[in-house]
């Protein structure tokens, strides 16, 4: 795993980018502690060329299909960058589809992104994160945000999404602004993973809010 100082200032990315992708398999995920996971990412401006980009971006995808997880942003490796990925098949059931809103996302590379919310509408689900092993906790997030950013090949992106799609969007770009899902998360409902799938398992987080003591939105 890379050091934070491996990460100092004064190095270059493209030398530290170069570095992870010298071993083999998924790249390793910082844990949070990690300074890396608290410092705002600087914006991609072409610290990477064009063929180690694409390298890193496919390094990306396979250590998010490899954890497994539906998104990955670039500090959660130790790349300070404002790059993230994403990519949701959804393999839920019917009723957890319609209670959450999860439906399927294709690839997706979001470059120096930022997001805003679409209405005031709020949407309260457990999440957890992989730079948090073992634990997920209720989240109200934007039901809809517009996402605004750049594409792999920095065409400009201005999109709507609504539901797991935008609690996606505004969990990895979160990331690159130092904010974790725990920031956002309410405390009494701090479950272990496997308290989630003995006891809160349900569609929404109804159940759990009336038990463990906490409200939810609306």
């Amino acid at each position: 795993m890379v050091s934070d100082t491996d990460r100092s200032p004064g190095r270059p990315i493209a030398d530290l980018v170069e570095e992870l992708l010298a071993a083999e398999g998924p790249l390793p995920i910082v844990a949070a502690g990690d300074p890396v996971l608290r410092r705002g990412a600087e914006p991609f401006e072409g610290q990477l060329d064009a063929p180690l980009l694409d390298r890193f971006l496919a390094a990306l995808r396979a250590t998010m299909h490899a954890a497994p997880g539906v998104g990955l942003a670039a500090p959660q490796v130790g790349v300070p960058l404002r790059i993230a990925v994403i990519e949701d098949p959804a393999p839920v059931p019917e009723e957890v589809r319609s209670a959450r809103g999860r439906v399927p996302q294709p690839y997706r590379v979001l470059v120096n992104p930022s997001y805003e919310a679409v209405g005031e509408e709020r949407a309260a689900f457990f999440e957890g994160c992989l730079s948090v092993p073992g634990w997920q906790a209720v989240v109200a997030r934007h039901a809809r945000v517009r996402l605004r950013g750049l594409d792999a090949r920095g065409a400009v992106s201005d999109e709507e999404f609504a539901g797991w799609p935008a609690r996606i969007v505004q969990h990895e770009t979160d990331h690159l602004d130092g904010t974790l899902y725990l920031d956002r998360a309410e405390p009494r409902s701090l479950s272990t993973n496997e308290a989630v799938a003995r006891w809160w398992a349900q569609p929404t987080p109804d159940r759990a809010a009336d038990a463990l003591g906490f409200r939810l939105p609306g």
